[in-house]
């Protein structure tokens, strides 16, 4: 089980820290709560301790994992034969995952497919949200800011 001071990846919303465990009464229930301070978005997220393995959250993942999905970020091939709407498809299970590896690839994918054509709207807001998530979890691991992660990432992909 988590503990206050943990730094957590909540799927679909990036990286953060546990700030607190508290008990709140809500629609007459007493429940316990992690209470999460996300980084990207500079929110509070209040989830309740009994579902959080239905939520996925993990712990960020550790230096040596870290190194392993930033290799096949920069060296690992891209499917370019599917459809956007098969891509689609297969990009918002891998994020729904809340898997570092499966949210790098999808950025990857992502940025190598709009380097030669226009990603649809649709594709470049996953695109967005993917990197933010990513980067977060990337900041976190190597102590870097964003922007140095940001730029860890651009610098690479080919």
């Amino acid at each position: 089980m988590f503990q206050v001071g943990d730094y957590i990846v909540y799927p679909m919303q990036g990286a953060g820290v546990i700030e607190a465990i508290e008990i709140k009464e809500i629609q007459g229930e007493k429940l316990q709560y992690f209470i999460i301070n996300m980084l990207m978005n500079k929110m509070q997220v209040m989830i309740p301790i009994a579902k959080v393995h239905k939520s996925r959250i993990r712990l960020v993942t550790d230096m040596t994992t870290l190194e392993n999905v930033l290799n096949i970020f920069h060296h690992g091939l891209t499917d370019t034969t599917l459809s956007m709407k098969e891509r689609y498809k297969i990009n918002t299970a891998k994020l729904r995952t809340g898997n570092i590896q499966e949210g790098a690839e999808v950025v990857r994918d992502l940025m190598r497919i709009n380097k030669n054509k226009s990603l649809n709207s649709s594709e470049k807001q996953m695109l967005e949200s993917a990197r933010k998530m990513f980067i977060s979890e990337l900041g976190l691991i190597r102590g870097i800011t964003e922007n140095q992660a940001i730029d860890l990432l651009s610098n690479k992909v080919g």
